[in-house]
């Protein structure tokens, strides 16, 4: 059976630029659900404009292909040169917002980190500019697969087979850095915190702990374990040093400051 594979491409040949489409519009579209939510403009309407540079590159490319499809004596249409432009300025865009917001390099108080910034996790700085030249490189990686498969150096589905584990590498890379940052955020933020206390703790404060977080404390509950102490009586007021009730604390604060006095045993 002589089977034409391109009849069965004939046939999706519009379906192919909207599957393309799909990551980027999924991203654009929680964009600008963040920014209904937030009202802030910035950051999330100009990360919706990085997705949207997707949406043009996708469709020069497709009508590109057409134009070369239907005309193949002709010189490259008008749409080869948007084509080329859509993807420059998306790339570049795309590698400002992984340097700058993603990683939060380029900090004008890096201090002695030239090009990073103030604070970093990983033990040499090397590690950063790889990643930034990296990154550079695979972002732009399109440009070089054109220019081999133009010139027929290499055939088009051998240069995805190479780029496609490329672009996965970049992206596992561009997590590490993106996770190193954030973190640094929250806690300048101060909703993380660097150092954990890892003090041991044995099962009846545990027990109490949990007690205490799914039920309202009252004064007498702290007195009773302030007489406890006071005269050398058994509990977890033995263990509990200067415990005082305040109305204006609540519950979880309350349990929070009892953790922090276990863990200074």
């Amino acid at each position: 059976i002589d089977i034409d594979g391109s009849k069965c491409v004939e046939r999706v040949w519009l379906l192919r630029p909207f599957v393309a489409c799909l990551p980027a519009w999924f991203r654009f579209m929680q964009c600008l659900r963040r920014y209904r939510d937030s009202r802030e403009a910035f950051p999330h309407l100009a990360n919706a404009a990085k997705y949207a540079t997707t949406f043009f590159v996708i469709t020069f490319s497709f009508l590109n292909l057409q134009y070369a499809k239907n005309n193949p004596e002709e010189d490259p249409s008008v749409y080869f040169y948007l084509w080329i432009s859509a993807s420059i300025f998306s790339s570049l865009y795309s590698y400002i917002w992984d340097l700058k917001m993603d990683w939060g390099l380029f900090d004008r108080n890096a201090g002695e980190n030239r090009f990073l910034r103030e604070e970093i996790v990983y033990s040499s700085t090397a590690f950063y500019y790889i990643a930034i030249v990296e990154d550079f490189v695979l972002r732009f990686g399109w440009a070089l697969s054109m220019s081999l498969t133009e010139m027929g150096y290499v055939h088009g589905d051998l240069m995805v087979s190479i780029l496609s584990p490329l672009e996965v590498m970049r992206r596992f890379v561009w997590n590490f850095f993106r996770l190193e940052n954030e973190h640094l955020n929250n806690c300048g933020r101060f909703r993380a915190v660097r150092d954990i206390s890892v003090a041991p703790i044995d099962s009846s404060d545990q027990t109490h702990i949990l007690r205490l977080m799914d039920e309202p404390l009252t004064p007498h509950d702290l007195n009773r374990n302030r007489r406890n102490k006071m005269t050398g009586g058994g509990g977890i007021g033995k263990k509990i040093p200067n415990l005082t009730f305040q109305p204006s604390r609540s519950v979880d604060e309350q349990a929070s400051l009892i953790l922090a006095s276990l863990g200074t045993r």
